[in-house]
C-alpha cells in the first residue's frame, strides 16, 4: 500500500511538473501577449492593426509566406517521393541534410543567402545584367522563408510513403492503371494529410521567421517589411501595445492553422 501512495506520489509530481513547465513556458507567455495587446484598450489595438505599415507588413507576409508554402508542398513532395522510393549513393547524407534548417541558425541562413545571391555574387550580379534583384526584394524574402520550413513538408510526407501498402499500386496497374493515374487516383489521397499538415506548418513557421528574413529583405514599408521585422521595430520604438497587437494577428493565425491541421490528421487516421 506504500509502495503504490509513494507511485501515485510520483506520478503526481511528475504530471504538476510538466504541467508547470508548460505553464511557464507557453501559457503564460502567449497570455501576456494578448493582455498587452488590449492594454491600452479596443480603440488603440483597432488603430494598431489599421495603420497602413501594419497591414501592410501582415498582408505582405501573408502572401509571400503561402507562396513558400506552396513552394515547399510541391518541392517537398517530390523529394519525399525520390528519398522514400529510390535508392542511389549519398541517399542518407541528402536525408540527414533535409533536417539541416532545423539544427540551423536562422541568422546564418540569411547570411548564406545574402552571400549565394547578393549583389557581389555571382547569381546576383547574373540577376542584375538581366535587370531585376534579388536580395533586398521580395524574391529574397520567399527564398528564405522557404529555406527555413524546408523539412515540414518533407517530414509529414514520408511517414505515409513508407507506411504505403505495395499492393495498393499493384492493384491499379493489375486493371490497367497508368502511372499517372495511378499516382493521382491511389498513391496522392494517401498523402494528402501529409502534404497539407505539412504545408500548414510551413506556412505558420514562415509566418514568424525574422532571423533569416531580416537580413535579406530591404525593409521598405509596403514592399519588403514583413510583420515580424515590423515588430520588431515597434519593440524598439518603445510601442509594445502596438507590436503585441500585429503579434495577436499572427498568433491568432497560428492557432487556428494548427487547430485544421490537427483536424485533417485526425481524418487522416480515421481514413
Amino acid at each position: 500500500m506504500t509502495t503504490l501512495i509513494r507511485h501515485k506520489g510520483w506520478i503526481w509530481g511528475f504530471r504538476s511538473t510538466i504541467l508547470l513547465y508548460f505553464a511557464v513556458l507557453i501559457i503564460l507567455p502567449i497570455l501576456g501577449v494578448y493582455v498587452q495587446s488590449f492594454s491600452a484598450g479596443w480603440g488603440h489595438l483597432a488603430d494598431s492593426l489599421l495603420d497602413p505599415i501594419a497591414w501592410k507588413a501582415v498582408f505582405l507576409t501573408l502572401k509571400l509566406g503561402a507562396l513558400a508554402a506552396l513552394i515547399n508542398i510541391c518541392i517537398g513532395t517530390m523529394i519525399a517521393w525520390v528519398l522514400t522510393r529510390y535508392r542511389f549513393p549519398g541517399r542518407t547524407v541528402l536525408n540527414s541534410l533535409v533536417d539541416l534548417p532545423f539544427a540551423l541558425p536562422t541568422a546564418v541562413g540569411g547570411l548564406m543567402i545574402l552571400l549565394l545571391l547578393g549583389p557581389g555574387s555571382l547569381i546576383g550580379q547574373a540577376a542584375e545584367t538581366l535587370g531585376f534583384e534579388i536580395v533586398f526584394h521580395q524574391p529574397a524574402i520567399v527564398i528564405a522563408m522557404v529555406f527555413v520550413t524546408f523539412p515540414f513538408v518533407i517530414r509529414a510526407v514520408q511517414p505515409l510513403l513508407e507506411e504505403m501498402e505495395p499492393s495498393q499500386e499493384e492493384a491499379a496497374y493489375t486493371m490497367g492503371a497508368s502511372k499517372a493515374k495511378t499516382f493521382f487516383r491511389v498513391i496522392l489521397p494517401s498523402m494528402s494529410s501529409g502534404i497539407i499538415s505539412g504545408g500548414m506548418l510551413a506556412f505558420s513557421r514562415a509566418l514568424a521567421e525574422f532571423g533569416a528574413v531580416v537580413l535579406v529583405a530591404g525593409n521598405i514599408p509596403g514592399r519588403t517589411l514583413v510583420a515580424s521585422v515590423y515588430i520588431f521595430g515597434e519593440v524598439e520604438s518603445d510601442n509594445t501595445a502596438g507590436a503585441a497587437a500585429v503579434s495577436v494577428v499572427l498568433l491568432t493565425l497560428s492557432f487556428v492553422i494548427l487547430w485544421v491541421m490537427n483536424r485533417v490528421q485526425r481524418r487522416g487516421k480515421q481514413a
